[in-house]
């Protein structure tokens, strides 16, 4: 389970505190692959921070006894002086894998990286880059993955690449997915949560959902 008890999350301004959630309590079901929905600005990026653990509530917790990944390809702990062997052994390290060397090897493998695996990561392309972490992520277990946009990730080649593992890992495991592609959510989600006025309400169907948000 994920639980949002009495979350408050808002930013300063010149004009006062602009309130995204405000004492807001909220149970994320288990064992469904989750579309995160809603209008500009509605706060589906804040509530994807919150739950990967970049940004904390100003007031509340998120209490869970899931192991969440971090968001997918996002390469903000991936360090640019490191090369990204060494980003990928430090990565497994304190995830606590077991076979550091043969989770290296898959990480090398999948990201395609070639030759440049053994460079320093700040002299990586743009694109280089999310490759590395997204190839870091799914050589790890999680019981969910949260995903960002992230089959924009690459060529097109990667992308197929992408694809493909991610849907592997949602018949296993379950995904929590913000993404402006409907096409993509469906591919992967079963089930929406829309944001709206600071309140989320959950829908088991995807269409359902899907149709709510479309409403707004």
């Amino acid at each position: 389970m994920i639980k949002l008890n009495n979350i408050s999350k808002y930013y300063p301004s010149k004009i006062g505190d602009q309130y995204i959630f405000k004492d807001l309590s909220f149970e994320i079901p288990s064992n469904h692959n989750i579309a995160i929905l809603g209008a500009n600005g509605s706060g589906k990026s804040t509530l994807f921070r919150l739950l990967a653990g970049s940004e904390y509530p100003n007031k509340g917790q998120i209490v869970t006894d899931l192991n969440l990944s971090w968001p997918v390809a996002l390469t903000t702990g991936i360090h640019p002086q490191m090369t990204g062997r060494e980003n990928t052994r430090f990565i497994g390290m304190i995830n606590g894998v077991s076979d550091i060397d043969a989770y290296v090897a898959r990480v090398r493998d999948f990201s395609d990286l070639g030759d440049k695996f053994d460079l320093p990561v700040r002299v990586y392309s743009s694109g280089m880059r999310p490759r590395l972490a997204f190839a870091c992520s799914m050589g790890l277990d999680f019981d969910v993955y949260l995903i960002d946009e992230v089959t924009s990730v690459g060529d097109a080649s990667f992308k197929r690449k992408t694809k493909a593992a991610l849907t592997e890992r949602s018949k296993i495991a379950n995904v929590i997915m913000v993404s402006h592609e409907m096409d993509e959510l469906r591919h992967f989600c079963d089930s929406a949560i829309v944001l709206d006025k600071g309140k989320l309400n959950f829908y088991n169907d995807l269409e359902e959902g899907i149709s709510k948000y479309q409403s707004l």
